[in-house]
């Protein structure tokens, strides 16, 4: 499989996205319920094309990870947070989240970030190692903070220190 085109999303990629996100919702990494009809705009004032990185091969969406401020706070604003990361199952497995956390990390240093962090929950052990393998280390657990069919879910806090762009 080649390597993915990484590019920042743009509004027309909205139902691109949302038919993603949908299609790959799982208990493995959600802590909302799988979504129903009528689906919400996948893009509002929270979630703008412009906090999105999207990888595509052959023309078509198959990832995508969002990258923001973890606060408006300017007391933090050298930190970026990953708040998602989706990629389509026809392309797991092939570098596509490993080359959206490695966009997401290079961007935030572009924009000046010197560190970045993610929550990750305990049983996801595929994305867990990915970011162990890209560098982001356990800073803490919340114990049990996520009852998921039928179990109690630990969070995790990851993060990693970045070289300014």
């Amino acid at each position: 499989m080649p390597d993915p085109y990484i590019r920042v999303a743009v509004a027309g990629d909205g139902d691109a996205l949302g038919a993603l996100d949908r299609a790959a919702w799982s208990t493995l990494h959600d802590v909302v319920p799988p979504p129903q009809p009528p689906y919400r705009p996948f893009f509002d004032e929270s979630h703008r094309p412009d906090d999105l990185l999207v990888a595509e091969l052959a023309g078509a969406i198959v990832g995508y990870i969002r990258l923001v401020r973890p606060t408006p706070l300017a007391s933090n604003a050298h930190v970026r947070q990953i708040q998602g990361l989706a990629v389509a199952g026809t392309a797991r497995r092939h570098g596509v989240g490993r080359a959206l956390v490695r966009a997401a990390c290079t961007e935030a240093g572009r924009q000046g970030a010197t560190r970045i962090t993610l929550r990750v929950l305990g049983h996801n052990t595929p994305a867990r190692a990915l970011y162990a393998a890209e560098g982001f280390a356990v800073e803490g657990v919340l114990p049990g903070e996520f009852r998921l069919a039928g179990r109690y879910v630990d969070d995790v806090l990851m993060g990693r220190g970045l070289t300014p762009y």
